[in-house]
């Protein structure tokens, strides 16, 4: 099971949001791509980037601080967040990035997650927020009736190299991730699920990997509070 350290970019700053709400930011790092290296120097194979902004904005925001991170670090990173047409998600495949997340469009065009699957293959991932459930668009700030795995199904056949799914009400709470449902979701459809939210300790990297169907797991507020090191986590994984 792969570790994705994650940055979330507020402001052109790391932050961690509490359940998504903006208000509740707290900055870790001021300086996104010295945070970036410190993760790959503790052995990190995969990055996880966040453009908060982006996710309400609906285009990218915190273009700069991605771009840095590219360039100060020699890991494939994904990112999310006001991704929503070809021409950025080309910009952004161009620029570096290894894979692309769609969530917002997944809902509301899902056509273009096909065009894009197809035409970057092994390079678009689909994230699915949901609140008890029920998907969430637009930086979670608007709630959907579309059930998870049901937009999840929906992709099946499309292509997509990932399902990166958050459970809203864990995220950033350090109260653990919902593994339950997003073993259902894994063991639902083919594509390979990431889970996200809630993500606080060894032993829930342990559980998340001991179901068995879960491919990879998103940390953030738990890598900067200490309550995860990331060294000894990917030993763990790894061993």
């Amino acid at each position: 099971m792969i570790l994705y350290p994650a940055i979330d970019l507020k402001d052109g700053q790391a932050v961690r949001l509490v359940h998504g709400d903006m208000d509740r930011a707290t900055v870790f790092n001021d300086d996104p791509a010295a945070q970036a290296l410190s993760f790959v120097e503790a052995g990190c194979e995969w990055l996880h980037l966040v453009d908060l902004n982006g996710a309400f904005a609906g285009s990218p925001v915190n273009a700069a601080p991605v771009e840095a991170i590219l360039k100060a670090c020699k890991v494939p990173a994904q990112l999310g967040g006001g991704i929503r047409d070809m021409a950025t998600i080309e910009s952004w495949l161009d620029k570096g990035l290894a894979r692309v997340i769609l969530g917002t469009v997944a809902v509301e065009d899902p056509d273009l997650v096909r065009e894009a699957a197809k035409a970057f293959p092994g390079q678009v991932a689909v994230g699915i927020d949901a609140r008890n459930g029920r998907v969430a668009t637009k930086g979670w700030a608007t709630e959907t009736d579309v059930m998870a795995t049901d937009l999840a199904k929906s992709f099946e056949d499309a292509g997509v190299a990932a399902i990166i799914y958050t459970d809203i009400m864990r995220d950033g709470a350090m109260g653990g991730p919902n593994i339950e449902a997003t073993a259902d979701l894994a063991r639902a459809v083919s594509i390979p699920v990431i889970a996200s939210g809630g993500v606080s300790s060894l032993e829930d990297l342990s559980a998340l990997r001991d179901t068995g169907v879960i491919e990879g797991a998103i940390s953030g507020r738990a890598l900067y509070d200490g309550a995860i090191d990331l060294a000894a986590a990917m030993q763990m994984l790894k061993g």
